[in-house]
């Protein structure tokens, strides 16, 4: 199974052309797909593994089209997705009871993300999750900003995306600065056949196949974090709901009254509920590898 297997899509083909094409694959019922996938584990049979890689490759448009605002060609962006989703039809195990869109969405994203890293040499990246982190969600966290503020810009916006994502204002000034810089309208055509890059978007709203990927995906994301929550004692979780998965999160203070203790053992508490979360989390990512 190679790249060169899959539709091509380049200056020459043209995005609309590559998008009518990747429709044409069906959608798979879960138990085709769980045919395939067993059928692929024992045998190794590379038909039934083209057959799960190209019925997913509208998956690999949507979540392309996610990152379309870093100045990088699309075809490379959407190829890089492909070798993703083909990195997790190798390595996905049907017995464990989840679908493959739900697995390959992380290896799309991953892989695309690690792309865009390595691409981005004019960006002073550091080598901390936090400032990766800033450099995926900075637009996403201003625009919710703007959304929450009926469009005004706060005075304090710098200050609030530093304590979210952990990083310090200096960061997010020269990470904004260098967005606005090689931010790419909408309006502008540069990818041939006359296309916009307004144009780019797979569906002007999801269709009922994405919608049921997202739900399935919010679920998995749900279960694994209920069942990382059932590993805490039940102090752990209450302080962990309250201080990380509330709207309004409860102040220090607050729980420290409330269990009768101070507000450093409350922090103390939290931060160990943290590590023991993160670390079953990872535990069972790498049991899904």
């Amino acid at each position: 199974m190679s790249v060169s297997m899959l539709p091509v899509l380049s200056q020459e083909t043209g995005l609309h052309k590559y998008l009518e094409e990747i429709k044409k694959f069906p959608i798979l019922s879960e138990e085709e797909e769980f045919e395939l996938a067993q059928r692929w584990c024992d045998t190794k049979d590379l038909s039934a593994a083209h057959i799960l890689v190209t019925s997913h490759l509208r998956l690999v448009a949507k979540i392309a089209m996610q990152f379309r605002g870093y100045g990088l060609p699309i075809a490379d962006i959407i190829s890089e997705g492909n070798i993703g989703l083909m990195t997790a039809v190798k390595k996905f195990n049907p017995g464990l009871g989840h679908r493959l869109s739900t697995y390959a969405m992380w290896w799309i994203k991953a892989t695309i993300q690690d792309y865009i890293l390595k691409s981005w040499s004019l960006v002073k990246m550091g080598t901390s999750s936090a400032q990766k982190k800033l450099f995926f969600n900075l637009r996403k966290i201003k625009s919710r900003l703007l959304q929450a503020n009926n469009g005004q810009v706060l005075a304090n916006e710098v200050d609030v995306i530093a304590k979210e994502l952990d990083v310090s204002k200096n960061d997010v000034v020269e990470m904004s600065s260098r967005f606005e810089n090689y931010e790419d309208s909408l309006n502008v055509s540069n990818y041939g056949d006359d296309v916009e890059a307004i144009d780019l978007v797979v569906e002007p709203s999801d269709n009922q196949e994405v919608i049921l990927l997202e739900s399935d995906d919010y679920n998995y994301k749900k279960n694994k974090l209920n069942n990382a929550l059932a590993k805490l004692n039940e102090r752990e979780r209450e302080v962990i709901t309250e201080r990380r998965l509330r709207d309004k999160p409860l102040k220090l203070e607050d729980l420290s009254k409330k269990f009768s203790v101070s507000s450093e053992r409350i922090r103390q508490i939290e931060e160990r509920a943290m590590q023991k979360l993160i670390s079953y989390i990872a535990n069972e990512n790498e049991n899904l590898n």
